[in-house]
């Protein structure tokens, strides 16, 4: 499970420690439904966004990669495309709203109408089900050229999709291993189209590169692009301390949304 301490103000850095998808909250008030990510006094927003955004910076790259190597920032990622797997998750869903923020048209992938709707609210500009789709066609119709950046969770899964709809020089950023722990891809394919890949653990990210991270994050929140809530794409379900039991129980049944427990 995921747990997350926040010591400091919402627009300021989340020190998160990471350990699965259950997220502990302490000594911040209940926030309103929808709130926004950084609006005092709720840190909810804030921790889940810091974690999620800054796990994708390398050297010269953000998560949501400017393949000139600046900043994140309004209009650093106009005329490009970016493909978000699982738009309805809460990585997909804090790419969502940067890539937008950035100028990015957004692309997602979802796996049925609930979370279809989800990543809508979220902000995408075009969403597939990939269950009633065929993804790679979709993705092709409205990306003639392909897309500049696929933000990843599922690289297994989807391998043969990013091979089919990766653009020339682009990138596919990695960041989890939903449904398999192997990845195999086709040496020719990635190296006619000059394609990076790019595996991300904020742990081991260059420390330089993840400050950077957090200036864009920060000055993302400060603008109100990174929201919370269900009318903003990312249900938050909240527990008391006493109902741990039932948070787990959530978290195992596959809560959409974040799973919060309140411990004081």
């Amino acid at each position: 499970m995921w747990a997350i301490d926040c010591h400091e103000s919402p627009s300021e850095r989340c020190h998160c420690a990471l350990h699965g998808r259950l997220y502990r909250q302490r000594r911040a008030p209940r926030p309103r439904t929808g709130a926004r990510a950084g609006a005092a006094p709720d840190r909810v927003g804030a921790a889940s966004l810091h974690l999620h955004s800054t796990t994708a910076r390398d050297r010269s790259s953000c998560w949501i990669i400017n393949a000139s190597s600046r900043s994140l920032r309004p209009g650093s990622l106009s005329g490009r495309t970016v493909l978000v797997a699982g738009g309805a998750g809460a990585v997909g869903h804090a790419a969502i709203q940067l890539a937008r923020w950035a100028g990015a048209r957004v692309i997602t992938t979802v796996s049925g109408p609930v979370k279809e709707e989800l990543a809508r609210n979220a902000g995408a500009d075009h969403v597939i089900n990939y269950r009633t789709q065929d993804a790679a066609t979709e993705v092709r119709a409205l990306a003639p050229g392909g897309v500049d950046l696929v933000v990843e969770v599922a690289p297994a899964v989807n391998a043969a999709l990013n091979t089919a709809v990766i653009a020339p020089n682009g990138t596919i950023a990695i960041y989890s291993t939903d449904g398999g722990d192997e990845l195999t891809l086709p040496i020719r394919a990635h190296m006619v189209t000059n394609t990076r890949v790019q595996f991300v653990l904020v742990y081991t990210v260059d420390p330089h590169a993840k400050a950077q991270a957090v200036v864009d994050v920060r000055a993302a929140v400060a603008d109100g692009a990174l929201t919370v809530g269900e009318p903003a794409g990312l249900p938050v379900h909240r527990f008391q301390l006493d109902r741990t039991a039932d948070a787990r129980a959530a978290v195992e049944a596959g809560a959409v949304g974040k799973v919060l427990i309140d411990v004081g």
